[in-house]
């Protein structure tokens, strides 16, 4: 059950590190404003509460979908 939980963890950690990184290179592409107000700026536009939230959320459903594909196949 440890090492079950450990290995939960570290998907959904992963899987909120991704959703962080697409968001900062959103904010660096054509129409976001990265460019002109720099790295910090961008940094602090996308940690906000609401997102992180988002973030989790989609993580954990991520995490039952892949784990219920891994039992059935």
């Amino acid at each position: 059950m440890k090492k079950r939980g450990w290995r939960g963890l570290i998907e959904i950690s992963f899987i909120v590190f991704l959703f962080y990184s697409n968001l900062l290179m959103g904010e660096f592409e054509r129409a976001g404003m990265g460019h002109k107000k720099g790295l910090m700026w961008a940094l602090s536009d996308i940690f906000t509460a609401s997102n992180f939230e988002i973030a989790l959320i989609a993580a954990v459903i991520g995490y039952i979908v892949v784990e219920f594909l891994r039992a059935k196949f």
